[in-house]
């Protein structure tokens, strides 16, 4: 029996070590932080770099002083190489996305702007649409406001907000109501519409055009490396048999 990690009276072997990341579902994520692993081997970091990702990774832990140091690395069982490996990963990762995706942002943006809009709308839930259209043409004819019809017939928990709902990005809406939105920003829109069992009536409140500031930058980098990243674990995949097999040839060697 070759002993991997010891907590109390209990051995985890190598073995039962590959049985638990399994039903703890953490076997992916382990080969996911390996796939990272690999494609930042080669990035980088200047000693001030170092310095200053050190110095932040020590205050988010709450290590300011060296015995809290030395008493946070013996917890974790780590070395001073392995905690700057560990305190820089985020900047290599950074830097990877930068790198490999950086040229790409401004064109992904500009291809797929509408899905960066946002808006502020307000929403009418009913099961009929007979009410639906009575309603709109309540709104139409300005017999009744739009916040009042709300609370008086809308289903949905927005009711007691006047059906107010926003700002939030188009492309988390339903799809007929994004391309809605898309197709007529003039504030004020307003339709009944089907959507899936229900009826609605919306109005468009406010669109918001979408710009590629720096927060937008940093969305895209981090949505281009996660497709990246599920696609190399996808096309990698891996055996747990194998990784078994790995691990009794290590201990017989």
């Amino acid at each position: 029996m070759t002993a991997v990690i010891q907590t109390g009276e209990q051995i985890i072997t190598a073995s039962e070590l590959i049985t638990l990341l399994t039903n703890y579902q953490m076997l992916p994520r382990l080969v996911s932080e390996y796939i990272i692993d690999e494609a930042i081997a080669t990035i980088e970091c200047t000693p001030e770099e170092i310095a200053t990702a050190s110095q932040q990774f020590a205050l988010a832990h709450q290590l300011t002083t060296e015995t809290e140091k030395t008493a946070w690395l013996d917890r974790h069982q780590l070395n001073l190489e392995q905690f700057t490996a560990i305190a820089t990963r985020n900047l290599k990762i950074n830097k990877f996305k930068q790198a490999t995706w950086g040229n790409l942002v401004n064109p992904y943006f500009y291809k797929h702007k509408e899905q960066f809009d946002r808006v502020v709308y307000s929403i009418i839930w009913v099961e009929d649409m007979d009410l639906a259209q009575e309603i709109y043409f309540r709104i139409k004819e300005n017999e009744q406001s739009f916040a009042e019809l709300a609370r008086q017939y809308s289903l949905g928990a927005e009711a007691q907000l006047g059906g107010l709902l926003g700002p939030v990005e188009l492309r988390t809406l339903p799809q007929p109501l994004s391309q809605a939105f898309s197709a007529n920003k003039a504030e004020g829109y307003t339709l009944p519409m089907r959507l899936g069992k229900w009826m609605t009536v919306v109005r468009l409140e406010k669109y918001l055009d979408a710009r590629l500031d720096e927060p937008t930058r940093q969305r895209i980098l981090n949505e281009l490396y996660k497709n990246w990243l599920q696609q190399q674990l996808q096309n990698r995949g891996y055996q747990i048999e194998q990784v078994e097999k790995h691990w009794e040839n290590a201990a017989l060697s």
